[in-house]
Parts: structure tokens; sequence; C-alpha cells
């Protein structure tokens, strides 16, 4: 069983299509095929279906995905120790961050890890919470910035900061002139929301629970630029971090605060506990930590 097969299988894996799977190879359709072939006659049992088009892993496939997952992350973890040992002088570090993170609380930070780094490369990625965590376990991320809690035997995680959640209204609005607005008057304001797979959106919806108030938004919408778009120009109110709507400072729209209850998000850093941490990573989460307590958002939380 050789590295480059496990290499094409997991490739397979991934795409559970072998044109796409060459491709992402650079190797030809065949010379793939001829690759799986090969570990299948290695291990003695099939390792896909093929059924017409469809391609889906068997279960002793299954089983050899997560023994090649594992191969390949001992094989990074060497890495990054023998990296580490060299002086950090070659490298990368891929980070999955929640889309609103990445514009408040990451710039510095990364502006300080590559004054001192230039030579790693460094990846930031803007992710939802459920792709985040599962890049994290399959390796493909060294770390996450991701709401907490996350339950995970395998994850580690760091609270940073918790942040309040406010109501952003067109600034032609009628309620604009008040300071403070209670969760039973969002019932009455057309709304702009993230779709209900989100996250953020579940976590609105738990506080509309708690309320006892019925949200039933006038128009969904996937990305935070086009709900912030849509209530600039009117369409409708929305209820996003306030370090964001900070952050964005549009003028066509302002902030009024949520009260009975007052919604909150904890953020916080997320990466796996058998990773080895090398200096240039623990450079970067405590440089982060720092920025968090620096926030006017930031309140110390129970790691």
């Amino acid at each position: 069983m050789e590295i480059r097969q496990l290499e094409c299988f997991l490739e397979v894996c991934k795409e559970l299509h072998f044109t796409r799977a060459a491709e992402n190879l650079n190797i030809s359709q065949p010379s793939l095929s001829q690759q799986i072939k090969n570990l299948e006659f290695e291990v003695g049992v099939p390792l896909f279906d093929r059924i017409g088009k469809r391609t889906a892993l068997t279960e002793a496939g299954k089983i050899l995905r997560h023994h090649s997952q594992r191969i390949f992350f001992e094989l990074e973890q060497a890495r990054s120790a023998l990296q580490d040992l060299n002086g950090l002088q070659r490298g990368k570090l891929t980070i999955g961050s929640l889309l609103t993170t990445t514009h408040y609380l990451l710039p510095q930070v990364i502006f300080n890890f590559k004054k001192m780094y230039p030579n790693i490369a460094l990846t930031v990625l803007g992710m939802r919470t459920g792709k985040i965590k599962k890049e994290i376990l399959e390796n493909n991320l060294d770390l996450g910035i991701t709401f907490l809690p996350i339950e995970n035997d395998e994850l580690e995680t760091i609270s940073l900061f918790t942040e309040e959640l406010a109501l952003a209204l067109p600034i032609n609005h009628s309620l604009t002139n008040v300071e403070e607005i209670e969760w039973k008057v969002i019932e009455q304001i057309q709304t702009v929301l993230l779709p209900e797979n989100y996250y953020l959106r579940m976590l609105i919806q738990s506080y509309c629970n708690e309320a006892g108030v019925y949200l039933k938004p006038t128009l969904e919408m996937t990305t935070l630029e086009s709900i912030v778009q849509m209530v600039s120009e009117g369409i409708g109110a929305t209820i996003l971090p306030v370090p964001y709507l900070d952050f964005i400072n549009n003028d066509k729209i302002v902030t009024v605060k949520l009260v009975n209850p007052t919604p909150m998000r904890q953020i916080g850093l997320l990466y796996r506990k058998d990773k080895y941490m090398c200096t240039a990573t623990q450079i970067f989460i405590n440089q982060l930590v720092d920025i968090s307590k620096s926030l006017n958002i930031y309140k110390q939380e129970a790691k």
C-alpha cells in the first residue's frame, strides 16, 4: 500500500467522482482508476460501489478512509514538528473563521503574525460553523474561529469573547429614535435574515422562542453583505453582531439595542486535541487572545 495510492483514494472519497478527482490530482482518469484498482487488489475488497454514474464508499472504503486520514494527519504532525525544530522558516497555517470575525478580529493578528513569520504561508478561509468543525476534524484546518460551545471529545476550545447582537434598522425607519427595543416588538417589524440552517439564524430563533415571539422574515439571503445591502435600501431590519455593524459603519443603517432578552453569542478557538502545536500556531493563538481582550466586546470566560 503506497502513499500515492492513498492520496488518490482520499481524493475520490472527497469528490465521489473519478473525473473531478483526477482533475484535482492533475492525472488522467484512467491513471486514477488504475491506482484505485491496484489499491483494491492490495486490500482484497472493493472500496467503492460504482452504480451507473454514481460512486459511493463501501463499508471497507469507510474503514480505509478513517485510517488513511489518520496516516496523513500523523505525517503532517511530523512535518510541523520538524519545521518547528528548523526555526519556522517554512510551513503553513490554515485557519477557518466565521465571516463576521474576519472583518473586525483577524486583520491586526494577521499583520502582526506576518511580520514575525513572513515565510509561513497563512491561509484564512471564511466558513460556517458546521464546515469549520468538519474541516478541523478532517485535519484540513489547523485552527477554527467559531461559535461556542462545541462538544466533541476530539476537539479543544478556547473562549475568546462574548458579543452582543443588535437590531439593524434602515435610517428612515420609525424606530431609529429609540434606545432599546424589546423582543416582542420585533414580531411587528419586517426582517431580512439568514436561512434557517445557519447558526446565527438558529441562535436568533432560540431568543425568539425564549421571548415567545414568532419571527417570519420577509426575505432570506445567504450572505451578510447582501443582507446589509437590503437593510440599507429599506427592505427590512436585521439582527447582527454589534462589532460587525460597528465595523461596516454603514451610514444608512441605525443600530438599536435589543432587550428582554439581550441576545449574545460566544466566539472561540477550535482545534484538535491531538494536533501538534508548533511555536507559530501558539503565537497566533496568543495574539488572537490578546486582541480579543482589547475589544470592548470582550468578556472573560472559563475555558
